[in-house]
Formats: C-alpha cells, structure tokens, sequence
C-alpha cells in the first residue's frame, strides 16, 4: 500500500518503528544510518546526485507527501479546445505559438485543481461523517444531496481545500461580467476580441480559459490571442531580483514619463521576440515627446490653429499636398501595423513621421511662409500644419496617451477660437482614415528639395567644411523642370544647406564636389574652402583608425575560444561595433573618392 511515512511538519509519524517516531526527518535519517552501521548492515557510503527538488526560499528538499486531490479531465476539455484553434475560430499572434499551444494539449495529463492554501475559491465539496462526499452549487444543494442519500438532514463538513489558482483565472473572461447570470455585460463583452500575454503562459492560462470559455458559454472567450516577448535587463538577461537587475517601471516613468515608457516598449516589441530593456531608448523617446511639445507650441505661436470646413484635398502649395499625401500614407502603415499586431512597426512609422517628415522637414520649410505676409498661401499653411498635427495626435495617441491627450485639449481651446475647436476628447475621436490626399507631381517637387538638401548636408559632413561656411552650388545639365524646381524652393534650399547662392552652369566648375540630381549635376565648389591637403591626412588618419578596429573585433569575432565563452550580449556588442565601423569605413571611401576628384 501507498503510506506517508512523514505528517505535515517533517517529523517521522506512528507508521515506523517506535525509535524514530517523532523525530525530524534529517535527524532520524542519520539515526537509521547510525544504527545500520552499529548492526554491521552498512555495506559503504558514497555521494550520489539526485533530482529532489528544493524550495525556492527555504532552501531546503521537498518531500513527497501523499494528500487527497480534486481533478479534472482535462483530455476531454483540450479536444474542443484544440478544435477551436485549428478551425480559425480563436488563431495565435504570431501563429508559430500555436504549435506550442497544441503540444501542451495533445499530452495533457488530467488536472489537479485542488490546492491546500488559505486563498482562493473554496473546493464545492462537503462530507459525511462517513466520508460520503457531495459535490454541488451551494451547501443547501449538498445538504439535499446528503438528505436523499441518508433519508434525514445530515451534518456535513466542506472541503477545506481551495481551486488551483489557473482554475479562478481561466473562468476570468466570463466570471467577471456577472456569470453565471445573464447579464448585459456578459452580452456585450463576451466573447472577447484580443487576448494579450506571455509565451510562457499559453498552457496555464489561454488553454485553461479556451477550454472553459467553451465549456461554460459553449464559445471561445476571445479571437485573437497575441502572445508578446519578456521584458529582459539591456543584456538579454531575464530580470530576477536575486541577481539585482529588475527595473522598476514606476521609476522610470517619475524619470521620463509614462509616455516615453510605454512608447519605448511598443517600439521594441517585434513580434514573439524578447524586448531588451534600454533606459537610453526611454530618454530618447522623452526627447521625441519634448520635440512634439515644441512643434505644438510653434504651430501655436505662428497662429496655426484648424479651421472650421477646412479640406485638405483643396490645398494649393507644393509642400502642404506633399505633407497631406505623407499622412495619409502614415495613417495606412500605422493602421495595418497595429491590426496584424506589428506594433513595432506602427511605432517606427508614425516616429519617423513626426520627428523626420513634419518637424525636421515640412515646419523648416514653411518657416519664410509663416513668417511672410498674410495671404492665402500664410493662411493655407497655418491650417495644413494644425491639421497635420492632428493626424499625428491621433495616431500617436496608443503610444503616448497622455501628452496626445492635453495636446488635443490645449490646440482645441485656440482652434475653437477661430471656429475650429474639439467635438469629443482624443481618446473617442476618430482613428485617421485619409484618401485621396496622395499626390504625385507634390511628391516629386519635395523630393527633389530633399534630396538636393541631404546630399549637400553629407558632403560638408563628410568632407569637414565648416557650419558656418557659405557654399555656392551650381546645377550643370539641369532640364527646365529642374531649374524651375530649384528656384521655386531656392530659398528653402539655401537656408538648410548653408548656401550663399544657388545658380546654373553648362560645365562643373575647377574643385568642386559634384552630386547627381536627376539629370543634372548639382556641384559645390570646395577649393579654398577646405584644406584639401590637411583633409586628407586627416581621412587617411581615420581610416587606419577605422582599419585597425574592425581588424581588433573581426579577430574577436572568428576566435572560437572568445565565441564559446563570451556571454551572449558581449558577442551582440562586438557585432554591433564591428558593423558601426563597417559602415564609417565605407563613408571614408565616399570622402576620400570626392577629395580625389576635387584635385
């Protein structure tokens, strides 16, 4: 027979001999062993690795100790469960996890649900004195149970024992809407869209509530299950507090806001991978919210506030049909990103919008029209620029509730000013559905000023001309739309490229770095400007440096020796920089090419 031979408190029971009853189980281990030797029964003592396991906090073995349970037949429950899934009623985000999902519940063992804790739902069992047992809804129901089987009103006792902890959870979904009674919110909220958690969940919970949910309500409990990455330390390690590397988010959030926060953490959740935690991330996603607070209080300055009636689609200036076609393609790439659970890349898309499109570009290039004369074009910017940040608010607005938030109430009191103003709050306004603002002959006017600006900033980077050095550029071979464009946004272009004079010639002049734009040459004259001779020593010095890194890390990086023992984020590290270096070296090249034809 199966027989404990410890009671609950480690201490040997009646069930040995009388010597050892009563004793702590290590102390009557080495009495036996003691008393073994002392009979001559003791044949030898040697060490032996065992699996036993021990507690997480004291340290110690856990013993196995035979105890009544409640279980469940849980292969019974997992077949709809698993019927479920593979017939598209409920799929898993991303669908590799759904293979694990089926792993669990083709090789379920039946599931023991009762639990010796103080807390919790108590197990709906009552007995006898007999031990008779009757499981029911509510002691009365038990005690009618009892009163059948015994033909009078018995005394019973209710199992002290409690349901397992997944058990409560997975009746969450409906449990907590007024189940099992009929309820408006169970009408309204159940079954449920999306399920957000963890990989390492999937079977204690999602599996546990698909097989309720469908027990129960006789439907899933949700569509989509989204199953995201672990938040780990900046090393890829998992955060555990005996190792000290845990970040307290509200520490963070007092540091750089809640917004940057959670910005940070939906921009580095590409899906199923493991976020590694970066508080520079969050520091720099506090800059963007500061940069989007400074383009708020710009647009606010420059009397740009949103006009009541005011259309988009009818605007006149190259640059505003540029900026409208620019969210209307954001808008779609942060709405397809955020349906397929891409958050990653909404985050990614409608940053690059704010910060590089809107406010590194357009605001810079409507500056002189803000700051011109009124007219019909100062009055068609200032509402396209309002208008702009709108679209931006609301799709920043799941990323960065809360400054979105007083944005949207700060702009609305000017709007309304000028008969604009704000119908609803943000966060039950209208997600951006923009058509029909794309346009191409915008698209390409501003791409060429784009173009002409970045290449001109990359070569007095790369070639080391001072900022404040004024360069002239001449256009050779350029067509009559080339030479329209250039001097319909000549001011433009001047200003953020630090030029003194934009002009065309049939051939480059003597010295000069030449760029291609379109057809045409756009070449800026360096001799005397730059000391050509001390410019490339200075190059040749960087690329030996440069050389001699990528030289440094890439022996790293094929010695087996430092692969095998390097931590894994020492080995990502190296990678990085030999790839940082890589891309400098090639930049090298680019410069030097240039210095070479400049002689």
């Amino acid at each position: 027979p199966l027989i404990n031979v410890l009671d609950a408190y480690g201490r040997v029971n009646e069930t040995v001999p009388e010597a050892y009853r009563g004793l702590d189980r290590f102390e009557a281990r080495q009495r036996i062993v003691a008393d073994m030797a002392a009979a001559g029964l003791l044949a030898r003592i040697e060490p032996t690795a065992h699996m036993v396991p021990h507690g997480d906090r004291s340290g110690v073995p856990i013993e196995p100790w035979l105890t009544d349970q409640w279980y469940v037949k849980a292969d019974v429950l997992a077949k709809t469960a698993m019927k479920a899934v593979r017939s598209g009623k409920t799929r898993f985000v991303p669908e590799r996890f759904a293979g694990d999902y089926f792993r669990w519940l083709e090789e379920i063992e039946p599931w023991c649900i009762s639990r010796q804790l103080w807390w919790g739902h108590q197990i709906p069992a009552w007995y006898a004195a007999g031990g008779e047992v009757f499981v029911a809804e509510s002691e009365a129901e038990a005690a009618a149970q009892a009163k059948a089987h015994f033909g009078r009103p018995t005394e019973l006792t209710r199992d002290p024992d409690v349901l397992d902890t997944w058990f409560s959870s997975a009746l969450w979904p409906f449990s907590t809407l007024g189940w099992p009674d009929e309820t408006p919110e169970l009408a309204r909220f159940y079954p449920t869209t999306a399920l957000v958690t963890g990989f390492d969940i999937i079977f204690f919970w999602v599996a546990r509530m698909m097989m309720m949910g469908l027990e129960f309500m006789g439907r899933v409990p949700f569509k989509d299950v989204y199953i995201h990455g672990l938040v780990r330390d900046e090393r890829g390690q998992k955060m555990s507090k005996s190792k000290g590397n845990v970040v307290d988010p509200l520490v963070m959030i007092d540091e750089f806001g809640a917004d940057a926060l959670r910005f940070s953490m939906a921009a580095m959740a590409s899906q199923g991978a493991d976020v590694k935690f970066s508080k520079s991330r969050i520091e720099g996603y506090r800059n963007f919210a500061t940069k989007l607070w400074n383009a708020a209080r710009f647009a606010e300055m420059n009397g740009c506030a949103l006009k009541k009636g005011f259309d988009p689609r009818k605007a006149k200036e190259p640059a505003n049909r540029w900026i409208a076609g620019e969210a209307e393609r954001t808008a779609a790439a942060v709405t397809a990103a955020i349906e397929g659970y891409r958050f990653n890349e909404a985050a990614a898309a409608v940053y690059a919008f704010v910060w590089g499109t809107y406010c590194d570009w357009y605001l810079e290039i409507v500056k002189p029209v803000l700051s011109g004369p009124d007219g019909a074009q100062k009055t068609e910017t200032q509402s396209m620029l309002a208008w702009a940040r709108d679209q931006i608010l609301k799709l920043l607005h799941p990323f960065m509730p809360y400054i979105t938030e007083e944005l949207w109430r700060v702009t609305g009191e000017a709007a309304a000013a000028t008969g604009g103003g704000r119908e609803t709050m943000l966060v039950v306004a209208d997600w951006p559905k923009l058509k029909g603002l794309a346009d191409a002959e915008a698209d390409a006017e501003m791409a060429f000023v784009l173009q002409l600006v970045n290449e001109i900033r990359s070569v007095r980077s790369e070639m080391g001309v001072p900022a404040a050095a004024q360069l002239r550029l001449d256009l050779v071979g350029a067509g009559e739309e080339t030479k329209a464009r250039a001097l319909r946004h000549g001011e433009v272009v001047k200003r953020m490229a630090r030029l003194e004079a934009i002009g065309f010639a049939d051939a480059a002049p003597k010295g000069s770095v030449q760029i291609v734009i379109g057809e045409a040459l756009a070449t800026l004259p360096l001799a005397g400007v730059i000391d050509l001779d001390k410019e490339a020593k200075r190059l040749a010095r960087e690329v030996e440096t440069t050389d001699a890194e990528i030289r440094k890390v890439e022996a790293k990086l094929g010695n087996a020796d430092f692969m095998a023992k390097a931590p894994e984020h020492i080995v990502e590290e190296n990678r990085d920089r030999l790839a940082t270096f890589t891309a400098r070296r090639r930049q090298l090249d680019a410069a030097l090419g240039r210095l070479k034809g400049l002689g």
